[in-house]
């Protein structure tokens, strides 16, 4: 019975179903731990205010329960703790003090034995700053120029109101800064540039002198204009501040041009924890990092992402689907061609950093430097497209998926049926004709499939993009409003670039542990709203195609 069993297959048919399930498990797995912990982490959490001994001495401790860790007796002994003869496990309370300016740390540790009691009083606050990550007191007063306004009840709403001011002036200062100011950087950096091309092809004289030095001269009239009402907006962005209490119950004030947003965690009601979780997702979503990374928004490595992605995907499919036609439609069928077959195929298992290596060597070095010799001599000795850029590692990435489109599109022509290309030409139609109105429309399908596997594989890839273009933190984004306004030499982020870095890179981990599985959680939405953008497109084009297949 076990023979006949083996051989009808069904152990094999079982034995696959097992893997698969085994792989699905493992999978859901990994997108729950990721999905619980990296949801959580824009919501406001309890802070708590610890009665702590510590070292013969009774101390308060404020901040929040993060995670907490059971370690036991032999194994804490042997860590160096000293362990009662009734005590079977070590409890320990990883807590966020944060005044990281204070005390020199944003987490401790609690030994749970040593604590004396935990309560989470309403008048704890939070100070979200831009640098020295949060601060956990208590409100004592708002100044104004120096003087205390407010102070006790009174000063939480004056707080709140002189914040949203101290924003608003923020956005502006931004506003010209990255854009009023950045432009005119630009131009007078184009202009040094015209000076010395003209230069180098002898075409300088007085005239050309007098037309660059007026357009410097305006840009600099402008440039002095913006220059004052920056001084004014910095001059009224650090009028106030406030006074918060520490944990020791020192007073410590903070210049609220520095203050991100203050709020009461403990006193909040869940719609009130529900609309700040909202504001910091979109915080997330919409503003640039700060912190090394580890606070603020993301949106550049997003668009650096999504940018690279696309552009990768107009490279790929045009070379795949070219020469996926040439080999299935005209090249003759014999040694060399399976020869480039059995090369495509390879080049598909090839490590990724291979390419990257590749990219940076001929891409930058040579293809770069040699435009760069030919068409921005008047840039020399800094590179344009002689430098890893958003180009570059776009083609690289292009590279390393065309092997799967290539396979894709030819296993789509494979199956087209040989009487719909012999009724084509029946009917008076070319070659060309043929291939181009009906072949390849019944074949779309199949490069789409291949272009959502490219796009799988591309968006999530790391290695070669810290070769050729990927950094840690970009100035500015590749669009914009200066002309070409699609500036493709430009270095850009990269969220699987970010992950690597805030998880690995930061100088404080456990601080960027939560940004991490946000990030990575968002990086696979985008790969998925991608992929789901392509298949939504593959099976529209199927549908209309099922019937002449038929």
């Amino acid at each position: 019975m076990i023979k006949l069993w083996f051989k009808s297959g069904a152990p094999w048919i079982w034995l696959n179903a097992a893997a698969v399930s085994v792989c699905l498990i493992m999978v859901i797995g990994v997108l729950g731990l990721i999905i619980g912990r990296g949801v959580g982490h824009f919501w406001p959490g309890q802070v708590s205010q610890f009665t702590y001994q510590d070292n013969g001495q009774v101390k308060t401790i404020i901040g929040e329960h993060i995670d907490s860790s059971v370690t036991p007796a032999a194994m804490a002994k042997s860590s160096g703790f000293t362990m009662a003869d009734n005590e079977e496990t070590l409890v320990q309370y990883l807590v966020k003090t944060g005044n990281r300016d204070v005390t020199g740390g944003d987490f401790r540790w609690l030994q749970e034995r040593n604590l004396q009691q935990q309560s989470t009083p309403e008048q704890l606050i939070v100070i979200e700053r831009r640098e020295w990550g949060n601060f956990y007191g208590e409100l004592v007063a708002v100044k104004e120029n120096g003087q205390i306004v407010a102070s006790g009840e009174q000063a939480k709403s004056v707080l709140q109101t002189k914040i949203a001011a101290v924003l608003a002036i923020h956005a502006e200062i931004n506003h010209l800064e990255k854009k009023q100011v950045g432009a005119i950087n630009y131009s007078l950096e184009q202009l040094r540039l015209e000076q010395k091309r003209l230069q180098i092809d002898n075409l300088w004289n007085p005239t050309e002198e007098k037309r660059l030095n007026d357009k410097k001269t305006n840009l600099d009239i402008e440039y002095k204009q913006y220059q004052t009402q920056l001084a004014k907006l910095y001059q009224q962005i650090r009028r106030d501040s406030l006074v918060a209490k520490t944990q020791d119950g020192v007073e410590l004030e903070i210049s609220l041009s520095k203050v991100v947003r203050v709020f009461q965690p403990n006193a909040m009601n869940v719609f009130e924890k529900a609309v700040h979780y909202g504001v910091k997702l979109f915080e997330f979503l919409a503003d640039d990092p700060r912190e090394a990374n580890t606070e603020g928004g993301i949106f550049p490595a997003i668009f650096g992402t999504v940018m690279m992605v696309m552009i990768m995907s107009i490279i790929v499919t045009p070379f795949g689907v070219i020469a996926a036609v040439y080999l299935r439609e005209y090249a003759k069928q014999g040694f060399i061609t399976r020869l480039i077959r059995i090369a495509v195929n390879n080049l598909a298992g090839v490590p990724s950093i291979v390419y990257g290596v590749f990219g940076l060597g001929f891409f930058v070095y040579i293809l770069g430097g040699n435009i760069d010799r030919l068409f921005f001599p008047e840039s020399a000795p800094a590179p344009v497209f002689g430098t890893p850029g958003l180009l570059w590692a776009s083609i690289t990435l292009a590279l390393m998926t065309l092997p799967v489109v290539i396979v894709s599109t030819e296993e789509g022509l494979a199956r087209i049926p040989k009487a719909i290309r012999e009724g084509s030409l029946a009917l008076g139609a070319t070659k060309l004709e043929t291939l181009w109105r009906t072949v390849l429309p019944m074949a779309s399908p199949a490069m789409m499939t291949g272009l959502i596997l490219a796009v799988a594989r591309a968006a999530g890839e790391v290695a070669p993009l810290m070769l050729v273009g990927v950094v840690k933190l970009a100035p500015t984004l590749p669009l914009d409003g200066n002309y070409p306004f699609l500036h493709l030499d430009r270095k850009f982020m990269h969220l699987g670039f970010h992950i690597y870095d805030v998880g690995f890179q930061s100088p404080n981990v456990e601080a960027a542990r939560p940004l991490v599985y946000a990030t990575a959680l968002l990086l696979v939405l985008v790969i998925v709203g991608l992929n789901l953008a392509a298949i939504l497109i593959r099976n529209h084009l199927r549908e209309k195609y099922r019937a002449l297949e038929g």
